[in-house]
This record gives structure tokens, C-alpha cells and sequence, in this order.
């Protein structure tokens, strides 16, 4: 196995040799965990609202409120590393992740598992964007695609075993084992971070308070809104208002950050064309997937008859399949550059959203879904770790929790986007949640999904292409 010597700090007294094996195990394990928690109640919500008598709109927060406080929270903990510690923030997020998942398991009340699971999230907040920024910079630049790709892959499958954990634990055990299952985990993550992966900071000198909260705010009235678009209407105030109040508070924090070189997030940054394209890509793909992935995991459900379980099991084609191609694109990143890995599975995932369409048109067998569920989980896996390679690209390890931050940001907001604009498709089309309500309206919605992953491949064409040395080029 290869391994490198992870060059300390000028402050501090030289480390002994890591493999780099060690470092992508510490930095992937928390994050794995984060990571499934995201889908992980999706299986769960009919048994959690059966114990908690929890309204439809409570049972909406058990996943909102996770989303919330995540995607609200990721530039703020990038903040906090940068000048208190990366590895100190992503310990303590871990921790409050665990607290929070012991709290969720032991919750009562839908009042109590939704506050908790704010909690959760503001946990993952920690984790997700300071485990890439510490891997980046634990291993060899020679090393990083690769690196990245197993990370992206261990992530994928987070996603991917979410609902199929959820469905195989609520069955099996209860729903609270789904938060229990966290703390084992961590039990084994904390010391393994702490053993395998050095600190580091980026010396800010103060952390932009007010940054802070017009980008956070933003990003969260704006997520606020868009998760309750369709249930509330595109026009009440509840949804009208923070989507204005959004949209305002984005050039206010521009103006901000256009005098300051420590914002939360630099404008200098999107002088990288790299970084600029990547987080395009990052929304749009995430747009068109996503809200795919949650129409179709309805379909199976709700047309084709399966269980929870079963229908997240048939999903595993294409939910599991980055697990094995975004390590591959790893090692084809450091040969051939990122963009032509990136055009080929954004131009992958377009074709089978496509094939989605035409495949639930005619109400074929799940012998039909196969082909086109695996081109979509190999596309994803080609776009997963070249993407994540490409917003770090150029930049000084100074930079990079604050550049994986956005990143994840721009990703959740695209999730959320996705999931309200392909449902709102559907709705438009004379679409229900019943055995016939399917008919003519799910074709379209996946045809858009397909339209927003095809602009996003469009985008892929402005990612720099490869120079000598196997980074990009200008």
C-alpha cells in the first residue's frame, strides 16, 4: 500500500508516516455517517408517524429541519475551522452529530425529533465539508483525485444505503435503532481522526459575523421556501416571503463581501474558472438527479407495489454504482482531467433520465429500469469525485474548507430545488400519489430533470482542461 508522510506545520514537531489508506478511512467514516443520515428516515416516516401521531407537516420537519440547519450551517463551520481548527470543528461536530442522534432515538414527541434533528444537522455541517478539506490536504497532490474519488464513492454509498438501511432496520428492529446505530460509529471515528489526520487552519483573523448572516440567511429562507412551494403554494406569503427575503439578502452580502478579504465566502474565488463551473455543475446536476431519485423511489413504491425496503434495494444499481465508478474516475482524473469524465457521466445521467421517462410511460417491469439505473449510477460516479476535484483545483489549501463548504451548499440547495421544481412538474401535469396518478405526469418531470443535467454537461465544457502534471489549465 502506498503511503506518504503528511508534512507537519512549521509550528509543529514532525508526525510520523500515515498511510494514506488511514487518512481516507478517517476522513470518510465520519462523513459516511452524516451522509446516510440525510435519507436515512425516508424509509422510516410511516412507523415514526404511527408511534409519534405526527401531523403530514411534522412529518415533512423530520427531514427539513435536517436539511435546514445542514445547508445553513457548512460555510459557518468552514469559518470556524479555518480559524479555530479544522480537525477541532469536525471533532466537536461529530459529537454534536452523536448527541444529537442519541436525542433523536430517545425523542418522544414529533416537537422533540425535529429539534433534534436541527441538532443532527448542524452536526453534519461540521463534518462534510471539513472531512474533503482535511483529506485534500493530508495526502499528496499526486495522490488527491484518487483520494477524493474513494471519498466521493463512501459518500455516494451513504446516500445510496440511506433509505435501504432505514427500510432493513425499521423492519427488523425499530425506528430509533436508525439513530443508535450513530454512536458505535462514532465511538470509532473520533480516535481514528484524531490518530490519522493532522490539524490545520487557514489563519483568518476574525470570523464575518455579518457575512455569516446574510449568506446563511439566504441560503436558508431560500431552502424554507422552496421546501414548502408545493404544499403551500408558490404564492402565500409563508413561501412568497422568505424567497424574497432570500433573493435580497444576496446582493446585500456581495456589496459586503465585495470590501473584505475575509468574508465567508471570498469573491476572489470565483476568479477560478475551475471553482466557478464546478459549483454550477454541483446545482444542476444535484437538481436533476435528486429530484429524479425521489420520484422514482415513489414510483417504485407506489405503482410497482414494493415495499420500502424493496424498492430501495432495486434502486441500488444506480445509488451504489459510484461507490464503484467515482473511485475509477479518481485514478482516471490525475490521467486525462476532469472535464472529459465529467462531460461523459453528466452526458450519461442525461441519457438515462430520458430513458426514465420512456421506461414509466409505458409501465414496464423492473427488467426494464436496470439499463438505464445503471448508466445513471455509473454517470454519477463519473461526476461525484471530478467535480469535488475541480472546485479545490488551483486553489491554496488556505482556501479549501471554504470552497468545499460552498460547494456542499450549492449541492443541497440544488437537492432541495430539485425535489420542489420536478414535483411542482409533476403536480402541473395532473400528477398523484396513487397507483394511476403517474400516468403522463412523471415523464415530463424526468424530462426536466434530464434538461438541468443536460445544461449542466453544457457547463462541463468550461472546466479548464488537464496540463502537465495532471491539474488543470486555464
Amino acid at each position: 500500500m502506498t503511503t506518504a508522510v503528511l508534512s507537519p506545520p512549521a509550528q509543529e514537531a514532525p508526525r510520523r508516516a500515515v498511510p494514506v489508506w488511514l487518512a481516507v478511512a478517517a476522513a470518510s467514516l465520519p462523513m459516511f455517517m452524516a451522509t446516510l443520515d440525510n435519507l436515512v428516515l425516508t424509509s422510516a416516516l410511516p412507523v415514526i408517524d404511527a408511534d409519534l401521531h405526527a401531523t403530514v407537516t411534522e412529518l415533512s420537519w423530520f427531514m427539513n429541519a435536517f436539511t435546514l440547519s445542514f445547508a445553513s450551517l457548512m460555510l459557518t463551520a468552514a469559518s470556524l475551522g479555518d480559524r479555530l481548527g479544522r480537525r477541532r470543528v469536525m471533532l466537536a461536530g461529530i459529537v454534536v452529530f452523536t448527541l444529537a442522534s442519541i436525542a433523536s432515538a430517545l425523542s418522544t414527541t414529533p416537537t422533540a425529533l425535529i429539534v433534534s434533528r436541527a441538532i443532527q444537522g448542524a452536526g453534519a455541517a461540521a463534518i462534510m465539508p471539513l472531512s474533503l478539506t482535511l483529506l485534500a490536504s493530508a495526502v499528496p497532490e499526486r495522490l488527491r483525485p484518487v483520494a477524493i474519488g474513494i471519498w466521493s464513492g463512501v459518500s455516494g454509498l451513504g446516500v445510496a444505503l440511506g433509505p435501504v438501511i432505514g427500510g432493513a432496520v425499521v423492519e427488523g428492529i425499530s425506528w430509533q435503532a436508525i439513530f443508535w446505530l450513530n454512536v458505535p460509529v462514532a465511538i470509532v471515528a473520533i480516535p481514528l481522526l484524531r490518530f490519522a489526520i493532522r490539524e490545520s487552519k487557514a489563519g483568518r483573523p476574525r470570523l464575518d459575523l455579518i457575512g455569516t448572516i446574510l449568506l446563511g440567511g439566504a441560503v436558508f429562507l431560500g431552502i424554507w421556501g422552496i421546501v414548502h412551494g408545493n404544499d403551500d403554494g408558490w404564492t402565500a406569503a409563508s413561501v412568497l416571503g422568505p424567497l424574497v427575503a432570500a433573493t435580497l439578502l444576496v446582493p446585500g452580502y456581495l456589496l459586503w463581501a465585495s470590501r473584505r478579504r475575509d468574508a465567508v465566502l471570498p469573491l476572489r474565488l470565483f476568479a477560478s474558472r475551475s471553482f466557478s463551473a464546478a459549483n454550477v455543475i454541483g446545482l444542476l446536476f444535484t437538481l436533476g438527479m435528486f429530484g429524479a431519485v425521489f420520484l422514482l423511489a415513489q414510483y417504485l413504491q407506489v405503482v410497482m407495489g414494493y415495499s420500502p425496503l424493496e424498492a430501495g434495494i432495486r434502486t441500488l444499481p444506480w445509488t451504489a454504482a459510484p461507490m464503484v465508478f467515482a473511485p475509477l474516475a479518481g485514478v482516471l482524473a490525475r490521467r486525462i482531467g476532469v472535464r472529459p469524465l465529467l462531460l461523459v457521466g453528466l452526458a450519461s445521467q442525461t441519457v438515462a433520465l430520458a430513458w426514465f421517462a420512456s421506461v414509466t410511460a409505458s409501465y414496464a417491469g423492473y427488467g426494464s429500469f436496470v439499463a438505464p439505473l445503471l448508466l445513471a449510477g455509473a454517470g454519477m460516479g463519473l461526476t461525484f469525485a471530478p467535480s469535488a476535484t475541480a472546485v479545490l483545483d488551483g486553489l491554496p489549501d488556505s482556501d479549501f474548507a471554504v470552497a468545499s463548504s460552498a460547494n456542499s451548499t450549492v449541492r443541497e440547495f440544488g437537492v432541495a430545488i430539485g425535489i420542489a421544481v420536478l414535483v411542482a412538474v409533476f403536480l402541473a401535469h395532473g400528477g398523484s400519489i396513487s397507483p394511476t396518478g403517474y400516468d403522463g405526469a412523471i415523464g415530463p418531470a424526468l424530462l426536466t430533470g434530464a434538461a438541468a443535467v443536460g445544461v449542466a454537461a453544457l457547463a462541463a465544457l468550461f472546466i479548464p482542461g488537464r496540463r502537465r502534471g495532471g491539474t488543470a489549465s486555464d
